[in-house]
């Protein structure tokens, strides 16, 4: 099934991409979707009209609605980022994974491939994504029951698929697409740039004024891209761009040191608007190694606006997508490894944060700090293992990675009540009456 406008629109062989991806979906079997640069679906596998199936299952049982374009365009952002391939959850608990498709360096659309679980659905968070989505009570028995729809694959070989899509992606990035839409957008700028330096002569300017660097202009797009406002900050850029090429008198080389600290100052506006650091800092030193590859100024100043583009999703559209997929794959990350000794240090690299910065987002999204959860979860596993008379103790707390038993106790206590001998001797009890 085609969507959109058809193949002029991208700059990648779309009818190409499909056979690739349709010989990919039904190798693996597994859904899959190929999307543009602004996460517009082109192309679902196997006929399908809905983004996901799943998603499109359980609207009506949230309060809000799931903006499927923004999940995977995160995906795909992340996938660019992290050296062609990223497996990430939907704000679903949904497991999924992107390649980007590139042409001269510069994505231009993705592959994802999913839903798919990778844990059992007896294992799946049910509670925790019920509550950061707010489904109610009333709708969890429907919504377990789309989740046992939804195919189990265990994560070594999800990590293969996720390989294999790569080279799919990679094939469909072959230097065989048209310029059209890129020419297109070209012109299209160079026209608003030179419109705007017309405008400023006819409104009674002169050299000398145009030549002065508009730092107000600066102020107005750091304030434009912190509030994730793409139309106004595209504008502004124009204007900023038609000042530089005017003052640089079309000197190539002095433009290009002029995008360079206007690539700064759109990082500083990112940052500002609240994304993250090491997120920022990664895009840059990818940016700042590109721009000797340009040799005129019609790319350069496509160029830059698309990397205001993707500073502004990283403030806006796709900040609360990052979040969840942070706290999915953290709290897979604890129900995987609480039995050994895990830190908040440890859990942060795991999912690509400084320390200080996840412990942040986990406390706002799950509205416990990270020790609490940690804390919560194993003493959930250590009453299921008290009602075994078999286990001692002090084997139940390290089993559960307490190293010492009375801190055990100590939390225990404080969690559920009782200790945790009490806590057994009133099991036992309980069964005991039930088998008379």
């Amino acid at each position: 099934m085609e969507l959109g406008n058809g193949q002029s629109d991208v700059r990648f062989d779309l009818k190409k991409a499909i056979k690739c991806v349709d010989a990919y979906s039904k190798s693996v079997g597994i859904d899959c979707i190929i999307i543009d640069s602004d996460g517009n679906p082109l192309y679902l596998t196997g006929g399908r009209k809905d983004i996901c199936i799943f998603c499109s299952r359980m609207q009506n049982l949230l309060k809000g609605s799931i903006n499927c374009s923004n999940v995977h365009l995160y995906g795909s952002y992340q996938a660019e980022r992290f050296g062609g391939k990223y497996v990430f959850f939907c704000p679903m608990g949904m497991v999924h994974w992107a390649s980007p498709i590139s042409v001269d360096g510069s994505m231009q659309g993705a592959v994802l491939a999913g839903p798919v679980h990778m844990v059992e659905p007896d294992q799946f968070p049910i509670d925790d994504i019920a509550s950061m989505n707010q489904i109610e009570e009333s709708h969890l028995d429907e919504f377990k029951m789309c989740i046992e729809e939804i195919p189990v694959i265990r994560p070594d070989v999800v990590e293969n698929m996720s390989e294999l899509l790569l080279m799919v992606a990679e094939q469909i990035s072959a230097p065989q697409s048209s310029k059209y839409f890129y020419e297109r957008e070209s012109q299209e700028q160079q026209s608003d740039i030179s419109k705007y330096l017309q405008h400023i002569k006819t409104m009674g300017g002169n050299d000398e004024s145009l030549s002065a660097y508009p730092i107000e202009k600066e102020e107005e797009l750091l304030s434009l891209i912190s509030i994730g406002d793409k139309a106004g900050s595209q504008k502004v850029l124009n204007e900023i761009f038609g000042y530089i090429f005017f003052s640089s008198g079309g000197n190539f080389e002095v433009i290009k040191a002029r995008v360079l600290e206007l690539i700064v100052l759109l990082s500083r506006a990112a940052l500002k608007g609240g994304a993250d650091v090491e997120q920022i800092f990664g895009l840059n030193y990818k940016y700042l190694s590109q721009i000797n590859s340009f040799h005129s100024v019609e790319e350069l100043t496509y160029w830059l606006s698309k990397i205001m583009m993707r500073f502004t999703d990283c403030v806006f559209n796709l900040a609360d997508v990052k979040h969840i997929d942070v706290i999915y794959k953290a709290v897979d990350y604890i129900k995987r490894n609480y039995m050994k000794k895990i830190t908040l240090e440890e859990v942060a690299a795991n999912v690509y944060l400084s320390p200080s910065y996840f412990s942040k987002i986990f406390k706002d999204e799950m509205k416990c700090n990270f020790n609490n959860y940690l804390n919560q979860i194993r003493i959930e596993v250590s009453k299921k293992l008290l009602a075994d008379d078999s286990i001692a103790l002090v084997d139940i707390a390290n089993l559960v990675g307490y190293e010492d038993q009375s801190y055990f106790t100590k939390v225990f206590k404080k969690l559920v009540g009782i200790s945790p001998g009490k806590f057994r001797e009133a099991r036992c009890s309980k069964i005991n009456l039930q088998q008379r």
